[in-house]
């Protein structure tokens, strides 16, 4: 009964979701669509897409919408990918132009039933994002292209401005909610990214059963591969067949973490309840240290 409990958690009113609407709303919405883009917020039912799109951006994702991964925690559909599509780099660019955006977002499923995991596409992408949208900073949020450095050598060798791959959760909690990752194997992603020069940035989720001190500790161990920027955002279960919420961290708990990791030496921190790897990603550009 008690786990019965744990799975229906009743939401609490910091996590009420403003509906998606508005004028801005249906303009990239207009402009995602006519250019048959997927992205993130809507295939990995973001809470912030209403904010985030009525401000004209959006979070571009490429090699398709079907990730060969399938993470307990995740709501992008799993299964046998469609083959690359050679136009897309050229529509994602184009899209951010249309968007007039001074700063893009660009993720990506997990492509492992390629040879190099999608890189050669990746760096596609940045190229043509760059000469459509001179001027433009990009952070791209990536897979672990299974650990292969020469792989993420391609992406890094395009320099986008900040390089992001999530741990997810903490050590402990890995095996249990990502389907084919391994903790320390992104750490070293992570310490790779950083000491090429670039951005190094991660995000995790909270109340999946992980304690304040794991919290803490995977703050340690981001920072000792090199990473600079972190976001901690609050699970939210996108169906009843993923993993069941444990607990909903209250604001206080997310500030509090905030804290804690200014003090331990990150650049910067976005944690509050709907944080996102992409959330207010523009802030993170340049950004002084505290």
């Amino acid at each position: 009964m008690a786990e019965e409990k744990k799975k229906h958690l009743k939401k609490p009113e910091w996590l009420k979701i403003r509906l998606p609407g508005g004028r801005n709303f249906a303009k990239v919405k207009e402009i995602v669509e006519g250019n048959q883009l997927h992205t993130i917020c809507s295939s990995g039912n973001c809470p912030n897409m209403g904010e985030c799109w009525n401000a004209g951006t959006a979070t571009f994702m490429i090699l398709g919408d079907i990730c060969t991964r399938s993470c307990r925690f995740c709501a992008t559909k799993t299964g046998k990918p469609l083959p690359v599509d050679s136009g897309e780099p050229k529509r994602v660019a184009e899209s951010i132009k249309m968007m007039k955006l001074r700063h893009c977002v660009i993720t990506s499923v997990d492509r492992d039933d390629m040879e190099d995991g999608g890189a050669a596409h990746w760096a596609q992408t940045i190229r043509e994002v760059k000469a459509v949208n001179p001027g433009v900073t990009i952070e791209v949020l990536i897979p672990d292209f299974s650990g292969n450095t020469a792989y993420l050598d391609i992406v890094i060798a395009e320099k986008p401005d900040i390089i992001s791959h999530n741990l997810e959760t903490v050590r402990r909690l890995t095996p249990a909610i990502r389907s084919a990752a391994k903790y320390n194997r992104s750490l070293e992603v992570l310490r790779h990214i950083a000491a090429s020069g670039v951005n190094a940035k991660s995000g995790i989720m909270v109340g999946i059963g992980e304690t304040e001190a794991e919290v803490l500790e995977t703050m340690d161990d981001l920072l000792a591969a090199g990473v600079q920027i972190m976001t901690i955002g609050q699970y939210l279960r996108p169906t009843l067949n993923h993993l069941p919420v444990e607990e909903y961290i209250t604001p206080e708990i997310f500030e509090k973490y905030r804290i804690a990791g200014i003090e331990k030496g990150f650049r910067h921190i976005e944690s509050r309840p709907l944080v996102r790897s992409s959330y207010h990603a523009e802030k993170h550009i340049d950004q002084p240290v505290n």
